[in-house]
């Protein structure tokens, strides 16, 4: 018998909710059978928590005296700048964005030691941060020149909003070439010397909810240690690749574009994070709360780390020349384990994502629901899956004729 959102929100508020993280279903459902584990339990949680490049946050910082009109003009907190393009005194913030004297690769490889992704983390921990700017002047914002100090108490608005976040499966980088190469996947050092991955396997999101049945826009979810929604799906979103029977993609796939009160979370869940030779991010901690519905959702979230593969790719030519293919294909088990073998090489692994960090967020998520701190939504409207028509292009190149 199929369940309700508003029905075990129903449970929840009494304080009767069965809740399991997404580790813990597995042998339980396994034990109790799947048709019996689908009555007794109403949500399963989930965790990440990794590098998200396209991430960021945006600011109303209110209004000087005399008024000044930030957009058209140079704006930067901690010397970082800031997209002014809004209105007068909306910002927004990049994870990626550095300092215009950062030497990037001059100096190769780069540091990357601040970003934006370390201005946010430094706001959400009550740290001060400086704001300078220039503008042209207009009659109504006559003001030219702005220095202060700035935190998110004393901003209108302070919102996280990521445009694309959750990654469901990622590549599996190893590098084929003869030198050191220094990538968003890490360093990743000659002839197959290592191999970097990038997901919570079995805790992650969208990898116990493979078609988004429960997962769409307005959903409501742990982030960044505070609580955000689902806000659609993410840039890059391409449901259809490449699936196990399971449904579970074997390749990058479904991404989502989140939001929340930036004023509402915690440094530890929202870290600056510093990649050599490549660049600045932010690393995020997303936990989503899976309702048990029926059977055919609780069989998603029993997914076992070895039931989840991801592709093997050289990341010194394949992948920079946009070269179709993989070296083969491996699961979360044997990437977990701390090696894996690749083409008869045995190749020792490394995970950007910490899956000691997501387990910590599902267990989170489910503190919250079971102490009735946390209600689930009904989206509003669901994420494109395998049968909405979506085509992933990359991008095409025409010539610009000269006028």
């Amino acid at each position: 018998m199929a369940k309700t959102i508003e029905e075990i929100n129903e449970r929840i508020k009494k304080g009767k909710a069965v809740v399991f993280t997404a580790e813990e279903i597995i042998d339980y459902a396994a034990e109790k059978g799947i048709k019996k584990a689908a009555q007794e339990v109403d949500v399963v949680t989930t965790g990440t928590f990794g590098p998200m490049c396209s991430s960021g946050a945006y600011f109303n910082v209110g209004h000087t005296k005399p008024r000044i009109k930030l957009g058209g003009g140079r704006t930067y907190l901690n010397d970082v700048p800031v997209y002014t393009g809004l209105a007068a005194v909306d910002l927004f913030l990049g994870a990626t964005a550095m300092p215009d004297d950062d030497p990037r690769n001059k100096i190769f490889p780069g540091r990357f030691a601040y970003g934006g992704g370390h201005v946010i983390e430094e706001l959400v921990a009550g740290k001060d941060v400086r704001l300078t700017a220039t503008a042209y002047g207009t009659d109504c914002y006559p003001r030219k020149t702005l220095e202060t100090y700035i935190s998110l108490k004393d901003m209108n608005e302070a919102v996280l909003f990521n445009i694309r976040n959750a990654y469901q499966n990622y590549n599996v980088a190893v590098n084929l070439s003869d030198k050191v190469i220094y990538t968003y996947m890490g360093v990743l050092q000659p002839k197959m010397g290592n191999a970097n991955y990038c997901s919570a396997g079995q805790l992650s999101p969208l990898l116990n909810d493979p078609y988004y049945k429960t997962i769409g826009i307005g959903t409501r979810i742990f982030l960044g240690g505070g609580i955000g929604y689902v806000v659609g799906s993410g840039t890059q979103h391409n449901p259809n690749v490449k699936r196990t029977e399971g449904g579970v993609p074997k390749m990058g796939a479904g991404t989502l574009s989140v939001k929340g009160d930036l004023k509402m979370m915690s440094p530890k869940w929202l870290r600056g994070t510093s990649l050599t030779g490549y660049g600045a991010t932010l690393t995020v901690g997303i936990g989503i709360p899976i309702p048990i519905l029926d059977e055919e959702i609780l069989r998603y979230t029993m997914v076992r780390d070895e039931e989840i593969y991801a592709q093997v790719v050289d990341y010194s030519e394949a992948y920079p020349q946009c070269i179709p293919g993989s070296l083969g294909e491996v699961n979360y088990r044997e990437l977990r384990s701390g090696k894996i073998s690749v083409q008869g090489k045995e190749v020792p692994t490394a995970g950007l994502s910490s899956y000691f960090k997501a387990r910590e967020i599902a267990e989170i998520l489910k503190e919250w629901i079971e102490a009735g701190k946390f209600f689930l939504t009904n989206p509003v409207e669901p994420i494109p899956s395998v049968d909405s028509g979506i085509v992933f292009k990359s991008l095409k190149e025409r010539p610009i004729k000269k006028r």
